[in-house]
């Protein structure tokens, strides 16, 4: 059994008998022992709401990486439901522009709906980019916004700029206020900082609840980025597995969670990976139906849900120190999750 479990408080969570929520013990202990030599610092497992299984420091905060597209998600949709924010409007309409080089009429003419989808069109150097993202950006003016997918930091950074433009307040005091609180969350405070990215000195990782990280170089926005807890992003996947409701309060539009999570796009047809609307999507076989929704951070991170098992997992890696995590782990993690399952349920899959 899991001793440690039921002695670790989450927050506001309960606790559950793995084997009350259709989970083995004895196979949750394998997962265990298996995280103990990943390199892994902490992951949590909810089932109907309840922690089956608490291993790590998960009240421990780290950087979440590209999970933060996730939370901004639901921002968004508050802003939308308050009349702030129309999802439809254009970058020329919200008096958006970059420099380095500016941008043209046709990138101009992107609608909020296209950065949700990472459909901009928009192929501008943005802060925070990957290697990756830098490896295959598109040419400038390659494809027109709504044609083409690419995931693209330049979207997501300046999403959150527009939401900052258009609610006056910062994005770390809006999570805190819209979110962590009705949530209950107990690590994140809201507390931010400022950081200049291009610096020549090594810049010290913050260790306030998030950070603006400036590549004025590259572009006008900062990336937004965002230091939780295993429990606390716990919370937030159980928020999305509730429709965005809690405690009988509708925080985020039940109709704005269901549509986030449908796929606008399909970008791996072998593995049946989709994306929705900042979140990522794992596919039936049919491309339409969802089997599950996550982000990942640097490959290693993950909050994923599964809305037909009810179940939310958050996998964490300490990144800001020096680590050994090997990339292809967190597929044999997501095995022996499964695994652990007492029935067979042939819809529950990995991610990735």
């Amino acid at each position: 059994m899991l001793s440690d479990c039921e002695s670790k408080p989450a927050g506001n969570m309960t606790y559950s008998s793995p084997e009350s929520k259709g989970f083995s013990s004895e196979r949750l202990d394998t997962l265990k022992q298996f995280l103990d030599q990943s390199g892994a610092s902490s992951m949590l497992i909810l089932v109907d709401g309840d922690v089956i299984f608490d291993w790590g420091s998960t009240s421990k905060k780290h950087l979440i990486h590209s999970v933060r597209k996730a939370l901004l998600n639901s921002l968004v949709g508050i802003a939308v439901d308050q009349g702030k924010l129309d999802t439809s409007m254009t970058l020329r309409e919200l008096g958006i522009q970059d420099e380095h080089p500016e941008l043209s009429d046709q990138e101009l003419s992107a609608r909020v709906a296209d950065l949700l989808k990472s459909r901009s069109g928009v192929y501008h150097p943005a802060a925070a980019m990957s290697q990756g993202m830098i490896n295959s950006l598109p040419e400038r003016h390659s494809f027109k916004p709504g044609e083409h997918y690419y995931y693209n930091n330049w979207d997501y950074n300046t999403l959150g700029a527009i939401l900052e433009q258009q609610t006056g307040k910062s994005l770390y005091s809006l999570f805190y206020e819209e979110i962590a609180k009705p949530l209950g969350m107990v690590d994140y405070k809201g507390e931010y900082v400022e950081i200049d990215g291009e610096s020549d000195t090594d810049v010290e990782m913050p260790k306030t609840d998030g950070f603006y990280q400036y590549e004025k170089s590259k572009s006008t926005f900062p990336a937004y980025h965002f230091r939780m807890s295993s429990r606390d992003l716990a919370l937030y996947g159980q928020l999305y597995l509730n429709k965005g409701r809690w405690n009988n309060q509708q925080i985020i539009p039940e109709s704005w969670t269901e549509s986030c999570t449908k796929p606008t796009t399909v970008y791996n047809k072998e593995y049946k990976l989709g994306y929705g609307m900042l979140w990522k999507l794992r596919l039936a076989e049919n491309e339409k139906d969802v089997v599950a929704f996550y982000h990942t951070g640097v490959g290693i991170h993950m909050l994923a849900v599964y809305p037909e098992s009810k179940l939310v997992m958050v996998h964490r890696v300490n990144t800001e120190e020096d680590y050994e995590y090997n990339s292809n782990d967190i597929y044999k993690m997501l095995r022996l999750v499964f695994m652990a399952k007492l029935t067979n349920d042939s819809k529950d899959k990995s991610p990735e």
